[in-house]
């Protein structure tokens, strides 16, 4: 590939960092908390990209030389990033969550609960509440939680979080087992938002041996993908 074909594939990378950067794109890479270093990576990618073709047009000009034409095959280097640019990779689902071991972990802390009424938690809060807290706080209150909906081999249900430590490589899934009033229709992946009370019943994850907790349900309804899928905050 001449240079000409470099600085294109360096533009073009960068541009489609930038437009990642500066919409909800990168939320599907990459963790929130990210998005500066996205939209810096995309500006010195399309500097280098700008500084590299001035300075081989500056060869150019100063330079009598005849060059062979290098192979046009080379510029289907280019193709993978008009598909970063235009198609959105949907988040991990429940594939990847079924096939991967549960990552729930103790937090080194957990925030105070207030003294009474309805609890709306995230799913690695409740469950890491309902394994290592035993439940403390969580008995006879009414807890919301939401996550998308994965099946077992058995067709038992799952309510799950896929958690980043960094980026969507590295997402691994935290699972709540549900029982009680369960729709008689359960679609995976799709996002469902569910009321129950905590009950101390565990059953351990098929693939790594984890620790899983049980909701026990007693409303459910369908929600839309949230704007973050992942669940960032599950090991604070």
């Amino acid at each position: 590939m001449n240079r000409q074909a470099q600085s294109a594939v360096l533009f073009l990378l960068g541009s489609a960092l930038l437009h990642a950067g500066s919409t909800d794109l990168y939320l599907r890479y990459v963790k929130a908390g990210l998005r500066p270093l996205v939209l810096a990576a995309g500006v010195v990618l399309v500097v280098t990209a700008l500084a590299t073709a001035w300075y081989e047009w500056r060869s150019r000009k100063h330079q009598q030389e005849h060059n062979h034409p290098e192979p046009r095959v080379s510029w289907l280097l280019v193709l993978p990033l008009f598909a970063l640019i235009l198609v959105a990779p949907p988040a991990l689902g429940s594939y990847s969550a079924m096939r991967t071991g549960t990552a729930l972990q103790q937090a080194y802390g957990y925030t105070k609960l207030p003294e009474s009424g309805p609890l709306r938690l995230g799913l690695a809060d409740y469950a890491g509440r309902a394994v290592y807290e035993h439940g403390r706080g969580l008995a006879g209150r009414q807890i919301t939680i939401t996550g998308f909906v994965a099946l077992d081999h058995s067709g038992a249900p799952y309510l799950v979080r896929m958690a980043l430590n960094c980026c969507a490589a590295d997402a691994q899934p935290v699972k709540v087992a549900l029982t009680g009033e369960i729709p008689p229709v359960l679609k995976p992946d799709g996002w469902l938002q569910v009321t129950g009370t905590y009950t101390p019943k565990r059953t351990k994850d098929a693939v790594n041996g984890g620790p899983i907790p049980y909701l026990e349900i007693t409303e459910s309804k369908p929600v839309p993908t949230p704007h973050d899928p992942y669940d960032e905050t599950w090991n604070n």
